[in-house]
Parts: C-alpha cells; structure tokens; sequence
C-alpha cells in the first residue's frame, strides 16, 4: 500500500523512521511497547477514548499530570476519538489506511464490537501489522478476565518465589511484568515488521502478559521427568550474592565466578575463606552459607557502601544501594546520553528517560514529552486528508476531542 505524501514526518529519523503506529493501548505494557517504537524512529499517535488514558488519572505528585503518564508515553503525538461513535470510527479506518502498525490492549472481545478485530481492519489495510496485548491471551477460560500486571505475577509464582522462605508472597514493584510485556510489543512488531518486507503482507501479533510473565522464568520452569513438584527452582545462588549491611548504607555483591569470589576474599580480608575447599564452588557456598555470611558481614563494617564500591573497583561486581534520583545526575547515565529535559504544559520543564537503544548508523529522533490529551488531533486529521471544517464538524459532534 503506497502512503500518502502526508502520512510521513519529514523529521523522522532511526531505523523505523517511516514506520506510523497507532496507539489505542493504555496503561503499560502496550504504550511503552509503542514507546520503544517510537524511541527507534517510528511515528506513535496515541489516540485515547473521551476520558483519557486511565494512567492519567493515577496518583501523583506533579498535579498537572500523572508521572507515570508522562514516562510511559514519551515522543508520541495525541489525538482523542469517541470510537462508540460511527464517525470516529470511520476516522480511525482512514488512519488505518495509511498505518504500519496499531496496537491496542482490548480483552478479545472487545474489538470486533467496536469494529476494529483484525480481520476487520486487515481488509482496509492487508499491510498492518496487529498487535493485541491481552491479560492472558487469545483463547482458554480465563481470555476475557483483566489481567494487570502484580495479579499475573501472584498467579504465576513471582510472588511466591520473591518472598522468604516459609513466609508470605511478596510483590516485585516496579511493574516488571508489563514492562517486558512491552519489550516483547515492540520485539514482535518489529520482526512482524521484517517479515512483512519479505511478503508483503501483515499479520496479527498476540502479547499476553500471561506469557510476559512465564517468559521471565523461563530458568525456573523446567521440570525433569521424575521430579517432586516441591523441588528447588529458583536461581538464586545463596547468601554470598546479595544485598549486604554496611558500616553506613547498603552494598550489593556479585561474587559466583573463582575469580570474583577470591577478589572478594581478598579485598575484604578473608583470604582464608578463599583457600577453604568447603566454599570453592558457588553450590558449596549456599550450602555454607550460615558459616560465611557472618564472616563477610563483620569484614563490611569497616566501610561505607559508597567506600566499599571505590573500593572493590572492577575487581568485584557490586553496587552501592541508591534512590532512582540518584540516577539523574549518575556520571554513567549521563555519559550513555540516558536523560533529556522535556517540557509539558501545566509541568513546565522536567528530567527523564530516554534512548534505551543506541544505534550508530540510524540515530534515535530527538527525544520528546508525552502528548497532552487531545494536543495533535488537528495535525493528525490533516495528516490523513481532513479539511478544517470536517474536523470541526466532528468536534461538534464530540467525536474527536
């Protein structure tokens, strides 16, 4: 399918420059999986229903927009349609027209009611490529129930596994399930992307966050023939590598390799460990664990997390524990290029994320800040052949926003 000459940001640049996705997700996993699309150089419209992304709404401390929102859905251009309206509905038809990609993270019900299942819109653009974020996938008895992120991983044993031994399941914060949800969005498009170069035709593209979740432990599920169900799964290598109390602060410490653990004996002054045949081997220092850890800890006091990290160099892989806003102003963020100042209405300037991938024949755009709601619906509707008083039209109708 040719696309209009008005289709195309003339500013684009990355490896998906070019590339036009629509956005009619919410929350995480989908709008950052069309971020990262966005990061690379695609053109991300993410178009919101009259009450907006719900992620808008949750709880802040900047009052002029959610914190979340504004990380999440970075570089993108806005527009609001009523897609219950049968004229909204024909505009977002007309975008699809002149798209790559759409995503949406609708239950799978949902988009054949509001007329925009796949096979729907695969008639109006054989080229698109599809992707559905769902809770739990396409099929089977759970397909239609909400899926968020902390509900899968309590259903899939994150929890379990991340609590203490013989106590209470216990959350992973930080929304790591819809995050790589996201990773997997824009993996997908992208190989859907690449296929479709050889082809020439779309396809449909199924993320579940289901599978998001079953995907990170993988190491975990493996189950031999002949094994209890109550056996050891997880990977953690014992006490020795983990977050270790400081004479002030906190200091994580990596030591499973021959060499880093007697770089840790070393440096910590307990070379004796590190001739003892009982731990030369990462099993046998979980076993011995008890006999170590108080070992190590007493040797720790003598530092400062911070003196600690100085002090292990790159002899010892660790890190002293920091607060996110550390990160800001981290000499290795800031020398990767990691941060950018943006600027949103009512928020004024602000500090965050950008390039999570660098490339060095097709540089990422210029990074920008979330969309305000509704802020590009005029650009976006003449972009696909609108006059001005058919958009007027359908705001009086309260169909665009």
């Amino acid at each position: 399918m040719e696309r209009s000459p008005q289709s195309a940001r003339s500013d684009a640049t990355g490896p998906l420059a070019g590339v036009r996705v629509l956005d009619l997700s919410a929350y995480i996993a989908g709008p950052y999986g069309c971020t990262l699309l966005g990061d690379q150089g695609a053109d991300v419209i993410k178009i919101e229903p009259p009450s907006g992304d719900n992620l808008r709404k949750y709880p802040s401390t900047l009052e002029a927009e959610s914190r979340a929102f504004l990380g999440i859905n970075r570089g993108k251009r806005g527009l609001a349609l009523d897609l219950k309206q049968p004229e909204a509905l024909a505009v977002l038809l007309r975008l699809v027209e002149q798209a790559d990609v759409l995503v949406h993270n609708f239950r799978p019900s949902v988009p054949a009611r509001l007329g925009i299942a796949y096979e729907q819109l695969r008639e109006v653009n054989p080229r698109l490529i599809y992707c559905a974020v769902t809770g739990y996938g396409d099929t089977g008895p759970n397909k239609d129930k909400a899926g968020y992120d902390q509900v899968l991983q309590t259903m899939t044993g994150m929890c379990a596994m991340q609590g203490k031994h013989g106590g209470p399941p216990e959350i992973l914060y930080g929304s790591v399930v819809d995050y790589y949800a996201a990773a997997l969005v824009a993996a997908g498009v992208s190989s859907a992307l690449f296929e479709r170069e050889r082809t020439g035709a779309g396809q449909y593209v199924g993320v579940s966050l289901l599978r998001s979740a079953l995907t990170m432990q993988s190491a975990r599920m493996i189950w031999a023939d002949g094994e209890p169900k109550e056996i050891g799964r997880d990977m953690r290598s014992g006490g020795i590598t983990g977050i270790h109390p400081t004479r002030a602060g906190y200091l994580y410490i990596s030591a499973n390799t021959p060499h880093f653990w007697q770089a840790l004996c070393e440096k910590t002054g307990l070379d004796a460990l590190a001739q003892n045949e009982r731990y030369d081997s990462v099993r046998k220092r979980a076993l011995h664990c008890d006999e170590i850890i108080p070992q190590l800890h007493a040797a720790l006091q003598a530092r400062t997390a911070f003196e600690w990290e100085a002090h292990f160099g790159d002899a010892v892989p660790c890190a002293a524990a920091r607060s996110v806003e550390d990160m800001f102003d981290d000499a290795q963020v800031l020398a990767e290029d990691m941060v950018s100042t943006f600027e949103y209405p009512g928020v004024g300037r602000y500090r965050g994320f950008r390039q999570p991938i660098r490339f060095g024949a097709t540089p990422a755009p210029v990074p920008a800040a979330a969309p305000g709601f509704g802020q590009h619906s005029d650009a976006v509707l003449k972009d696909a052949g609108l006059t001005d008083a058919q958009i007027e039209a359908l705001r009086a109708q309260r169909a665009v926003l």
